[in-house]
């Protein structure tokens, strides 16, 4: 949804061909022996060229990475200890290995591109490159994949790249195992000397102090867990519990933090350590209810928070000093966000401009909302109560959100998928990378994630084996193609550049994003072009709002693309992305239209777009020319909205508006309205006095409706002036619909503006 699909595009069509080529050709030598014709020198000075070519930044800031992914196999799921090992000599080409492993070690600094690579040999000094794809945020900095890492992929998948090389190639996170030196695994041959008076559980402990102090803590927290295992008093395996606890926090191993924690606390019910520790996992987890009556325990029993100032400080791991109290009032934010929707939404504005990435840190609330299922479509969004237009529906974090600065040089990537024969510009990549990672390192958010939509895609049923999670990552790159949202960073901004003219209208409409994410409630809501909901983004938060009154146990729909400025030649909105077709009434119709009516419509739509663009329009034809488009639709537009013509009749409003004929105005901008779905009472010229402006029933709503209410409000300033103010506060209801949220409304409206539609030019 609004994402940069460019599967129709010929330039990328190329790619995809291309790519379909190559598999092709690889599956032509399917099941022959992965043996290159290259020396072990020459594939080692070959990956060190091609690391130093990646070093140099690219030659202009539009460049696009290209990620090709591969069809689609299911991870390993056999126990560790049922995997045969087996040699580099023994592999086959395009072949995945079931029930085997390859143990091998880096021989090269890393090089990341798509994704993690560097040439890894086994036992034999056989060498290949080994490409680790979702690992690349996870293998950067401390933590980094160095020479001499030891490592075993089970079910090994060697496959020919592009350039005709071979290469091991692994998607899921939980076909490599990162073996520690001290793992029985390891051959004596790459083994560090340890010898038998330093195997004890200060030894290990110290170790792991070590290696978090200089932040690596994938590395920490094995240490951690050798020291764990080898018999030592209970006051070290508290102390080393909490350290590591402390370890998973910095690597967002939340869950496994709070294991460690309950454990401790079994020990000791008021560690004080414990608790700080608990409260921090259970808020990041989003759990704020149980980090608020953990922090509410703190801050009861530790009032001076002494220990926090000093943490840790003699076990070489360190924390900041943290007032107990400032946690507990930011977890007691987060809680009274999450049970009543109450947000500062001009501070979060802010927030969204000033962080990169604009991750916001705030819970999510879900009204008056709730998933069922549909009779035609799978689960739904239904309201629970009824609502009113602008009532918030929920404000959702998202689960997690990629992305991209429009105004920075980082390049973008394109993602390829021969599956499902699609290719998109932004950051699925990267999406698809933070999904499998917070999957992978929080399994308990697994089950349910896994119960999103992804077509017809058959998965693995298992979701741990040996103890460990297993992520599919095929699996959540389909969801996230079904279900994710391209996202601006404001929808604020996006308004305020639609009514500055910097893009057309029919752009403005069906406008794509780079920037990506996926929501999980918003997941459900289904397409219709009859939108009764809109959504819009602060950042990584989703608002939706009703954008008509409903019913309670109405349905919520919004669309996947706008009906909004369609391609006059296209009958509908194509949804073939998605696998339907739209059932809504406005597509019945269109679809019911005679070939001669659609061909005179489309005839009609271009002789205005013409008329409007002369330098001296004649004001009477296009009257007439857009009398002439209404008489090609049949049924009310209280029934069907009329959507050719909706921008000529607000052309002419802030023609009219702007020319002082303020009777015209108000009559064309409730034609406007109108067109729209909008059935409105109160707006006769002239008024009869005390009769209210009232909106019977709201239509479809769009960024120019916000204006359509202001030049309503302008005209009624000379001819009715008690409807003015009425009609801005439809205005505001429209904006606060559109961008989420009203606080900045007289930022960007206001009666003083030199332009009839309200908008202020400076507004930003």
């Amino acid at each position: 949804m609004d994402t940069h699909d460019v599967s129709d595009v010929p330039e990328y069509l190329e790619y995809l061909r291309g790519h379909k080529q190559n598999l092709k050709n690889a599956q032509a030598v399917k099941g022959c022996p992965a043996r290159s014709k290259k020396s072990r020198d020459e594939i080692l000075m070959q990956f060190m060229v091609r690391q130093m070519m990646n070093k140099e930044p690219p030659a202009h800031p539009n460049y696009i990475r290209s990620s090709f992914l591969p069809p689609a196999y299911t991870p390993c799921v056999t126990p560790f200890s049922k995997l045969e090992k087996v040699m580099m000599k023994s592999l086959f080409l395009e072949t995945h290995h079931r029930g085997r492993y390859l143990l091998l070690r880096t021989v090269t600094p890393i090089d990341i591109s798509t994704a993690v690579m560097a040439i890894v040999e086994d036992e034999d000094g056989s060498v290949l490159m080994i490409q680790l794809y979702n690992q690349e945020q996870e293998l950067l900095g401390a933590q980094s994949l160095r020479e001499g890492t030891v490592l075993a992929v089970k079910e090994p998948y060697v496959k020919v790249m592009a350039d005709g090389d071979y290469g091991i190639r692994v998607d899921h996170l939980s076909d490599v195992r990162f073996i520690p030196e001290f793992d029985d695994l390891v051959p004596l041959s790459w083994r560090k000397r340890i010898t038998q008076a330093d195997e004890s559980a200060p030894f290990w402990k110290e170790k792991g102090n070590e290696n978090f102090t200089r932040g690596d803590y994938k590395s920490a927290v094995q240490w951690y867990s050798k020291s764990l295992e080898t018999h030592s008093s209970p006051e070290l395996l508290v102390t080393v519990q909490l350290n590591r606890a402390l370890a998973f926090l910095k690597s967002h191993c939340f869950d496994a933090a709070l294991r460690d924690v309950e454990d401790v606390l079994k020990v000791s019910e008021l560690s004080e350590k414990a608790l700080f520790r608990k409260g921090q996992a259970l808020y990041q987890l989003g759990r704020f209810r149980e980090s608020c009556e953990t922090f509410a325990i703190l801050t009861e029993k530790y009032p001076k928070n002494a220990t926090a100032a000093h943490e840790n400080v003699h076990e070489n791991v360190h924390e900041n000093a943290h007032e107990y109290a400032h946690e507990y009032a930011r977890a007691s934010a987060r809680l009274v966000e999450q049970e009543s929707g109450k947000y500062d939404f001009r501070k979060m504005i802010k927030e969204a401009k000033k962080r990169q990435p604009p991750r916001l840190n705030r819970g999510t609330y879900i009204g008056p909302v709730t998933v069922k299922q549909t009779q035609y479509h799978g689960r739904g969004l239904f309201t629970t109560q009824a609502v009113k237009a602008g009532d918030l529906l929920f404000c959702e974090k998202a689960f997690a959100h990629a992305f991209h600065d429009e105004n920075a040089s980082k390049g973008l990537r394109l993602l390829l998928n021969v599956d499902m024969n699609k290719a998109t510009i932004g950051t699925q990549g990267e999406l698809i990378q933070l999904i499998v990672q917070k999957l992978y390192k929080n399994p308990s958010l697994l089950p349910d994630f896994v119960k999103h939509h992804h077509g017809t895609y058959k998965s693995v049923d298992c979701l741990e084996v040996d103890s460990e999670p297993v992520v599919d990552s095929f699996l959540i790159e389909r969801i996230m193609l079904l279900n994710g949202f391209g996202c601006p960073l404001l929808c604020r901004e996006s308004h305020i550049h639609s009514m500055k003219g910097d893009s057309d209208s029919a752009k403005g409409a069906n406008e794509v994003f780079h920037s990506n994410g996926v929501w999980s409630m918003a997941s459900y809501i289904n397409h219709s072009c009859l939108s009764n909901a809109r959504r819009s983004f602060i950042g990584d938060m989703m608002i939706l709002r009703a954008s008509r009154d409903l019913p309670s146990n109405a349905e919520i729909t919004f669309w996947y693309k706008s009906p909004m400025n369609c391609d006059p030649k296209d009958l509908t909105v194509n949804l073939d992305h998605w696998g339907f077709k739209c059932d809504c009434i406005l597509c019945q119709d269109t679809r019911s239209l005679s070939r001669h009516v659609l061909s005179n419509r489309n005839k009609l739509l271009a002789d205005l777009q013409r008329l409007f663009k002369r330098p001296k329009m004649d004001l009477r034809k296009i009257e007439g020319t857009i009398s002439s488009l209404a008489s090609t639709y049949c049924r009310p537009a209280s029934e069907v909205p009329r959507l050719g013509l909706h921008s000529p009749y607000l052309t002419l409003a802030a023609i009219y508006a702007s020319s002082q004929k303020h009777g015209k105005a108000v009559k064309f901008g409730i034609m406007s309205l109108e067109s729209l779905g909008f059935v409105i009472k109160g707006a006769d010229i002239p008024h009869i006095s005390d009769a209210p402006l009232v909106v019977k029933k709201w239509g479809l709503m769009n960024d120019a409706v916000v204006g359509c209410w202001m030049i309503l409000c302008y005209a009624f300033r000379e001819l009715a002036p008690t409807l003015a103010s009425q009609a801005e506060g439809y205005a505001r209801v429209s904006y606060k619909i559109c961008v989420g949220e009203d606080e900045t409304f007289d930022q960007t409206y206001s009666g003083l503006s030199n332009r009839v539609d309200g908008f202020l030019t400076t507004a930003k």
